[in-house]
């Protein structure tokens, strides 16, 4: 417990909760060495926040960086710009989390369109955030769970550790652990490697206390 307090540089309230859950679930599915335990710590500390957030933000008060995040929704004429008028139509998507997320997960990984709420029902949960229908049915079946019915049973801590955890063993994260190829385990997460000075000071920090 206070190795695991120090790797993921917590509170001992949050080492206390988080414990035994994210423990389990790193054996579960493989993440035992000190490699990929410090790799998938440092991962799933900046997804969730520090261990603090396990429902994706979805709030944003700034239409241009709507638009930009979510290009693929909001680049109307698909020409790959982001143009004025498409900040502007954005802008009936700001300070709204619900409406926000049915319109940029649409159509994408077995969600439905805008109007089924699909995008909202299936946003971003658990350690690392799994989002789109198709990846909750997957995970549904991986942890012998109905998160189709009931998607916030990833907001629980064991569940939200166990889906975290199969993610990154079924997308190969530990083989690229153990290779040392941190920048590759983030692109698995997140394609476009955002937050990456975070992550890599949080790799530090845990291989330190391992």
């Amino acid at each position: 417990l206070p190795q695991f307090q120090r790797a993921a540089a917590l509170s001992p309230v949050m080492a206390q909760r988080w414990f035994e859950p994210f423990s389990k679930a790193a054996a579960e599915f493989q993440i035992k060495t000190p490699s990929r335990l410090a790799a998938f710590i440092a991962q799933t500390g900046h997804e969730s926040t520090g261990f603090s957030r396990l429902s994706e933000n979805l709030y944003y008060s700034d239409a241009e960086r709507v638009a930009r995040i979510f290009r693929s929704s909001f680049d109307t004429n698909k020409n790959g710009v982001i143009e004025p008028a498409e900040i502007e139509f954005a802008r009936a998507y700001t300070r709204n989390p619900e409406k926000l997320a049915n319109r940029a997960y649409a159509g994408r990984g077995g969600n439905g369109d805008e109007a089924s709420g699909d995008g909202w029902r299936f946003r971003g949960r658990g350690l690392i955030q799994i989002t789109l229908r198709n990846n909750y049915l997957l995970c549904s079946k991986a942890l012998g769970l109905d998160l189709i019915a009931n998607p916030d049973l990833l907001l629980e801590y064991l569940n939200a550790a166990r889906s975290a955890a199969w993610y990154w063993k079924a997308n190969g994260c530990n083989e690229l652990a153990d290779k040392g190829d941190f920048l590759a385990v983030t692109r698995r997460i997140n394609p476009p490697a955002e937050g990456q000075a975070d992550r890599v000071a949080r790799l530090s920090v845990a291989k330190a206390a391992l």
